[in-house]
């Protein structure tokens, strides 16, 4: 039994294709565990849902911005933007099937000593915190009228972590931190606009992972997002956002041994 860690996909079906041929996935033995960011820029969004979708319990998936974004769109609270390549699967005939598979993904996942997210961990953040505030939002986005919740999940711009925030402001600050978090202050003040390598950073921010003495300095973080960044591997931290859509790779690790497998992709 293998466990492997897959980067943003972003509707790049055939890297993927080729990357769960090169690590010869057993479905009935294996899994994988993907990074969010299953959809949008690529052109086949529609088919890499159907693809994890129907390897069931085989594949964990965490939520990723764009994939939260496709959320929003098919329930009319966003419209799509020029760079948005969703439309086939808004047009499916099985789309509110493959989304409310979608909805149903958690935003943190947390096994055999890894947590899994899409982005990034305040450095306040403890795991079980992580996990605690992951929940309220995947109830959130579970509830039968999730369209209502997801205003707040989706545009609410909380930048400061505390005890004091209204309900609505923490799922979109948790939302946030877990699906776009790059960079912060060593205070733990967030910067969400930032995508550029960590050597361009604002001054006074650095990447989330380098803040001396954060709580989960001695979990081991596997994150996506930032294709900048590059691929980063380990002892504790790793990255793994190769930047297959924009025609660098898709990368894959497995858990038992740390070892990355990668497939070049073509530029989209």
């Amino acid at each position: 039994m293998a466990t492997y860690a897959i980067g943003d996909v972003q509707g790049c079906v055939q890297a993927l294709h080729r990357l769960i041929e090169k690590v010869r996935f057993n479905p009935a033995t294996d899994r994988l565990w993907f990074a969010g960011d299953l959809v949008n820029r690529g052109p086949d969004s529609l088919e890499v849902l159907r693809l994890i979708k129907q390897l069931g319990a085989s594949a964990i998936t965490v939520l990723g911005n764009h994939d939260l974004h496709l959320l929003a769109v098919w329930a009319k609270i966003t419209a799509l933007s020029r760079k948005d390549t969703l439309q086939s699967v808004l047009s499916a005939p099985d789309v509110d099937e493959l989304l409310t598979w979608l909805r149903f993904r958690p935003l943190a996942h947390v096994e055999d000593g890894y947590c899994l997210v899409h982005a990034g961990l305040l450095p306040s953040w403890s795991i079980s915190q992580v996990l605690e505030l992951a929940r309220e939002v995947e109830e959130a986005l579970q509830d039968e009228n999730f369209h209502q919740r997801l205003p707040a999940i989706y545009f609410r711009k909380a930048n400061v972590f505390s005890p004091h925030l209204s309900p609505d402001e923490r799922l979109g600050l948790t939302t946030n931190v877990l699906t776009r978090l790059r960079i912060c202050t060593k205070e733990g003040i967030p910067e969400f606009s930032f995508k550029g390598h960590p050597n361009d950073a604002p001054q006074g921010y650095m990447p989330w992972f380098q803040v001396p003495n954060r709580a989960t300095q001695e979990d081991t973080i596997i994150f996506g997002h930032w294709s900048a960044l590059g691929v980063v591997k380990g002892p504790r931290v790793f990255a793994i956002d190769g930047g297959c859509v924009w025609g660098r790779e898709l990368i894959a690790l497995r858990l038992e041994d740390q070892k990355l497998f990668r497939v070049t992709c073509s530029k989209i």
